[in-house]
C-alpha cells in the first residue's frame, strides 16, 4: 500500500475543507431554440363553430391560420413574407375574415377582408390608420374606426358586409376614445381622458339627430377613470370598469332606459375585463390577481360558474364560444409553457389542446416558474416582483442576475411565459422582474405614486431591487445589471445615468432618452391619450425643466458601465434618434456601448428571426460584460 507523506495528506485535508459540491449540469438552450417554439393568438371560432381564426409566427413571421376545433394542422390563410399579418375575426355567416397589418412596424395599421377574390384593403389611403370595432348581430355589417378625416381623431364608419361599401356614423371631434358599440349599432359608447386619474364616460344615440354624446360616468368633485366594456346582448346595458367607488377597479352597468347604475363585480384586485357569448348565455369576466389572470365563465342561466376540467397549472385567456354554445375555445399557458389553444365540448366537459407551441427540443421541467416576492424600496413602500432563480444556483455557484423593467409607463410584469427570460435564465442568469410604482394591478393608490415623479421614486424602485438581490444567497453580489424595454428601457438608462455605480451593466431595449422630444413627437392617433401621458409625465410646454433633467440623454457623461443598446428603425413612439444619440454620447465616454438597430422592425419586434438575433445579442453582451466581469478581491 502506498503512503502519503505528510505534506501531501495535509494538503487534501486542507483542500477537503474548502471544496464545494459539483455544480448541477442541466441543458442549456440557445436563443433561436427558445424561437422554435410558436406564438398564437386569437380565437373567433367560425359560424360553423368547427375552426378558429388565429395569429401564428411558424413561417418566422406573422400569418392568419385555421385550426380545426377536432385537431389537425394549421390551415394557412395568409402568406404575408414581408410584414406580420393579424388574425382579426371571421365573418358570422361564411368563411370571409378581417385581418389587419402595419408596414415594417410603424403601427399604421390597415384592415383587410379576405374572401373568394382576394384581399381588399378597407382603407386604402396609406396614412390611414383603420380599427375594427365590431359586427352588427344580424351580420349584415361591421363597425370600423379610422383616422383618414383628421389624422387626430378616429371616426366611426359602418360597413356593408356584403359590398363593403360604407357610410360615416359619428365625426370624432371631441377626440374620443370609442369603447363598444351596441349589437343592433344603435348606441356607442365613449370615454374622454382628462388626465390619467380622470376619464369621463359618455354615451351617443346613433339614432338621435346631433348625436351629441352623453355623459353618463363621472364623478363631481372627485377624479376617477370610466371605461367602456361592452353592451350587454339584450340591448339594455352598457358595462363599464371603473376606479370610482374603491381603490380597485370595478365593473358596473348602466341602463340604457332608465340611466340606473349597479356594481356588477368586484374583488380585491382589479377587474380586467367583461365580456358575453354571442348568444349571452355566458358571461366572462377576469381579474389581475398579484400579476395572474383568474377567469371565470357565468352561465346566465343558472347563475352559477361553469365547472371547467383539470388541466395543466396555467393561466386562462381568449375564451370564446361558438354561435350555438356547444364549444369553448380559450388559451392556457403560465411561465414555462407559452400559450396553447384548447377546444373544450360543452356536453362532455373533454378538453382538446389544438396546439403544442413549445419547441420539442426543450423539456420543460428544466424551464423556471417565477416566484411572486416583495422587497421594500427606500420609502418603505413594499414593491412586487417576480423572481426567476436559475436551477443551477445556489450559495455555492451564484447567478449574476439581471433587474428586469416592464414597459409603460404603467405596465405591469405579470406571470406568463417570456421566450428572453426564459433563455437568459436557462443560461444560469436570475431574473428580478419588478413592478415599481406607478405599475398597473395593484390599486390607484400604487399607480400614481409616480406621477410627474418618472424617473425619481419609481427610478429608486429600481435601485433597491439590488439591495434586495444582494440578500439572497444565489445571487452574485457583484455581478448585477439591468434591462428592460420601452419605458423599462427609459429606467434602465436612467439608471446608469443617475445611479452609475450601482449596476453593472445595462440593457436598453428602445428605451426614451429625451423626454421633451419623445413628448413632442407623438403620434397623431395617439390625440385621445395625450392628456393620460401628460400627466403621468408632464407636459413640455410647462414642464421642460423637469424632462430635461430626468431625461438619460442630457447627462450622458455619467454613464460608466458597459451599454447594449437595440432599437427598431420604424419606431413611430421611440424614434430611432432617440437610441443613435444615446449611443455616440457613450461611445465619447469611452465606455464600451453596442448598437443592434432592425431595419424592419417597430416599436416591439415581430418577426422571429429579429427576436432570436436580440436574444443573442442580450447574452453576448452579458456573457462579455457581466458574467465575464473582471471582480477585484
Amino acid at each position: 500500500m502506498r503512503h502519503l507523506s505528510l505534506p501531501l495528506l495535509l494538503a487534501l485535508l486542507l483542500s477537503g475543507c474548502d471544496s464545494k459540491p459539483p455544480q448541477v449540469q442541466l441543458p442549456r438552450y440557445d436563443a433561436k431554440t427558445f424561437y422554435d417554439t410558436q406564438s398564437v393568438s386569437g380565437s373567433s371560432l367560425s359560424y360553423d363553430g368547427q375552426s378558429v381564426l388565429v395569429s401564428s409566427d411558424q413561417s418566422g413571421i406573422f400569418n392568419v391560420y385555421a385550426i380545426a376545433v377536432a385537431g389537425g394542422d394549421p390551415k394557412p390563410l395568409t402568406q404575408a413574407s414581408g410584414d406580420s399579418t393579424f388574425a382579426v375575426r371571421w365573418f358570422p355567416k361564411d368563411e370571409r375574415f378581417l385581418f389587419t397589418r402595419d408596414s415594417g412596424g410603424n403601427e399604421i395599421y390597415h384592415l383587410f377582408v379576405s374572401d373568394d377574390v382576394g384581399e381588399h384593403d378597407l382603407v386604402p389611403d396609406p396614412k390611414a390608420r383603420a380599427q375594427f370595432l365590431a359586427f352588427k348581430e344580424d351580420g349584415s355589417a361591421f363597425y370600423v374606426l379610422t383616422n383618414e378625416r383628421d389624422p387626430k381623431l378616429m371616426d366611426l364608419y359602418r360597413y356593408d358586409a356584403s359590398s363593403y361599401q360604407r357610410q360615416r356614423l359619428f365625426n370624432n371631434d371631441g377626440a374620443f376614445s370609442v369603447g363598444a358599440i351596441s349589437r343592433d349599432g344603435r348606441f356607442l359608447a365613449l370615454s374622454k381622458v382628462n388626465n390619467n386619474a380622470d376619464a369621463d364616460l359618455y354615451l351617443v344615440d346613433l339614432e338621435s339627430l346631433d348625436k351629441t354624446p352623453a355623459l353618463i360616468g363621472d364623478l363631481p368633485g372627485e377624479t376617477a377613470n370610466y371605461n367602456a366594456l361592452t353592451f350587454g346582448p339584450e340591448g339594455k346595458m352598457l358595462y363599464f370598469s371603473t376606479d370610482a367607488y374603491s381603490d380597485f377597479v370595478q365593473i358596473w352597468s348602466h341602463h340604457l332606459a332608465t340611466g340606473t347604475q349597479e356594481k356588477v363585480a368586484s374583488a380585491d384586485w382589479d377587474m380586467s375585463f367583461l365580456y358575453f357569448s354571442d348568444s349571452g348565455r355566458y358571461r366572462v369576466q377576469g381579474i389581475n390577481a398579484d400579476a395572474r389572470t383568474q377567469v371565470s365563465i357565468i352561465d346566465r342561466h343558472s347563475g352559477q360558474a361553469l365547472a371547467l376540467p383539470a388541466l395543466p397549472p396555467g393561466d386562462i385567456t381568449g375564451v370564446n364560444f361558438s354561435a350555438d354554445d356547444k364549444t369553448l375555445v380559450f388559451y392556457l399557458s403560465s411561465d414555462t409553457s407559452p400559450a396553447n389553444l384548447y377546444s373544450l365540448d360543452l356536453a362532455s366537459l373533454t378538453p382538446k389542446a389544438l396546439t403544442s407551441t413549445l419547441s420539442p427540443a426543450i423539456d420543460q421541467h428544466q424551464l423556471v416558474s417565477a416566484q411572486v416576492v416583495r422587497y421594500p424600496s427606500f420609502d418603505g413602500l413594499a414593491i412586487p416582483a417576480l423572481l426567476y432563480k436559475p436551477k443551477a444556483a445556489s450559495a455555492d455557484y451564484p447567478a449574476p442576475t439581471l433587474v428586469w423593467v416592464h414597459g409603460g409607463p404603467g405596465g405591469q410584469s405579470r406571470h406568463g411565459y417570456n421566450a428572453t427570460i426564459q433563455h437568459l435564465v436557462n443560461q444560469g442568469y436570475g431574473v428580478l422582474a419588478v413592478n415599481n410604482r406607478g405599475s398597473s394591478g395593484y390599486g390607484k393608490p400604487f399607480y400614481h405614486l409616480d406621477d410627474r415623479r418618472h424617473g425619481e421614486d419609481d427610478l429608486l424602485d429600481v435601485v433597491k431591487a439590488k439591495d434586495y438581490l444582494q440578500g439572497l444567497p444565489w445571487v452574485d453580489k457583484d455581478r448585477i445589471g439591468v434591462m428592460g424595454g420601452s419605458y423599462g428601457g427609459y429606467l434602465t438608462v436612467a439608471a446608469l445615468a443617475f445611479h452609475p455605480q450601482v449596476f453593472d451593466v445595462g440593457v436598453d431595449i428602445f428605451g426614451v432618452t429625451n423626454w421633451p422630444r419623445t413628448l413632442g413627437s407623438i403620434p397623431p392617433w395617439w390625440e385621445s391619450f395625450k392628456a393620460y401621458l401628460y400627466a403621468e409625465m408632464g407636459d413640455p410646454a410647462e414642464d421642460m425643466d423637469r424632462l430635461r433633467r430626468i431625461s438619460p440623454l442630457f447627462h450622458a457623461k455619467a454613464i460608466a458601465k458597459p451599454l447594449l443598446v437595440v432599437q427598431g428603425a420604424n419606431d413611430p413612439r421611440v424614434l430611432p434618434v432617440e437610441s443613435q444619440e444615446l449611443v455616440k454620447a457613450v461611445q465619447d465616454n469611452k465606455v464600451p456601448v453596442t448598437y443592434l438597430e432592425f431595419p424592419d422592425e417597430g416599436h416591439g419586434f415581430t418577426k422571429k428571426a429579429n427576436r432570436v438575433a436580440a436574444s443573442e445579442a442580450y447574452l453576448r453582451f452579458l456573457d462579455q460584460h457581466l458574467k465575464g466581469k473582471v471582480v477585484e478581491d
